[in-house]
């Protein structure tokens, strides 16, 4: 199954693996292997191994879903949910051979996925808040992290929602009166 808007950043993408097509919701984590490939694209299938149920990854299902919740509420200003994603696990500092690193540490391991998705989002916040932008299209519900120079990006797809907004003001434009 084709996903619209892919390449955003980890926490922005989990939110998107939710959308709406042809007037209906489409759940990306509930499609046959979607998981699996969702995991691998973001490095997470290691790491994902050591959770149960691992073939299948349905253990994961739970935590990537509470956590997609948690973002959107996040994104909407409700942090509360979030921040309970947040608090399965830590990132810990390490020196090894003289650098500096760091490791996730999670209280049970379906969770480490959802756990760097909603660390993601934070990160995002960090650098840019202003850059984490809804779609401008009303009925999109697609997230995205504006890295154009001028920040000034209003669509998930300017192919997709950009051009419908370009279309309907073209048609009003045209309408005869």
């Amino acid at each position: 199954m084709a996903r619209p808007l892919t390449g955003e950043p980890l926490a922005l993408d989990l939110v998107n693996t939710w959308w709406i097509d042809q007037g209906g919701p489409v759940d990306f984590l509930y499609e046959p292997g979607a998981l699996g490939h969702w995991l691998g694209e973001h490095g997470l299938s290691d790491a994902a191994a050591g959770a149960p149920d691992a073939p299948d990854h349905a253990a994961l299902r739970e935590p990537l879903t509470a956590a997609r919740a948690a973002l959107r509420a996040a994104l909407d200003g409700d942090e509360q949910p979030l921040d309970e994603i947040l608090a399965h696990g830590a990132r810990r500092p390490l020196l090894r051979a003289g650098r500096a690193t760091s490791e996730v540490v999670v209280d049970d391991p379906a969770w480490l996925p959802a756990w760097c998705a909603a660390a993601d989002l934070v990160r995002l916040y960090e650098e840019q808040p202003d850059r984490v932008r809804r779609c401008a299209n009303p009925e999109c519900v697609l997230w995205f992290y504006d890295v154009s120079k001028n920040g000034r990006r209003r669509w998930c797809s300017m192919e997709g929602c950009g051009n419908r907004a370009k279309a309907a003001r073209f048609q009003e434009r045209h309408r005869p009166r």
